[in-house]
């Protein structure tokens, strides 16, 4: 059970997270100082830099869909790699909404906010380096998983290319034509993600079978 401390904080850095992505929406991520973000949350500005001690952490702190937590889903995974990274993305995109939900937010709003967030990397150099680096740790578990799957080397074709499909496919599911971009929820881009895996699977098939 999360203690009234940790909660006031996990609180503080979700009203900070959220003022800063309101600020660099409306003016732009480099336009938006630190100062003004502390006074949008209402908060000092020492409290901020002791949450993110750097402006692109208030984008990518806390991120749910961290390497830990697909670590440990395919570490207990009961069936291939495909299917323990669809488990991982189904269990915590249900566990966002019942946090939302906990919160009072709107449903769906988590998706929202990860579409500003994703349009705003996506427009920023600095900020796609800093996104690549974080994907690649993803890419490598799962090329590791898939490797095991078939008695290969983590990079070998196959599993290497297999899992940058993947999490190339799963990284912005949300601001695709399919996804709709607004009032998404989590039950309409659960199939688009069966979509991803089952894409990745006809690939790996292929890339699997022998060639002359």
């Amino acid at each position: 059970m999360e203690g009234r401390r940790e909660r006031k904080k996990r609180q503080t850095r979700e009203r900070i997270q959220a003022a800063a992505l309101e600020l660099f929406t409306s003016h732009g991520y480099r336009s938006t100082t630190i100062a003004a973000i502390a006074e949008h949350a209402d908060v000092a500005t020492r409290t901020v830099t002791l949450h993110f001690p750097t402006k692109e952490d208030l984008l990518f702190a806390d991120d749910p869909f961290a390497p830990e937590s697909l670590a440990a889903g395919l570490a207990a995974r009961p069936g291939t790699a495909l299917d323990a990274v669809g488990a991982w993305m189904r269990d915590t995109m249900r566990a966002l909404d019942e946090r939302d939900a906990d919160q009072g937010r709107e449903p769906g709003e988590i998706w929202s906010l990860r579409v500003k967030r994703a349009t705003l990397i996506a427009e920023d150099e600095d900020l796609r380096g800093r996104a690549r680096a974080s994907y690649y740790e993803l890419e490598r578990l799962i090329a590791a998983a898939i490797g095991k799957d078939l008695g290969l080397p983590p990079d070998a074709l196959a599993p290497r290319l297999t899992a940058y499909t993947v999490v190339g496919g799963l990284r912005e599911l949300y601001m695709t034509h399919e996804a709709g971009h607004r009032d998404i929820a989590t039950e309409q881009l659960l199939p688009l993600v069966g979509r991803v895996l089952d894409a990745a699977r006809a690939g790996l098939a292929e890339l699997a079978r022998p060639h002359r």
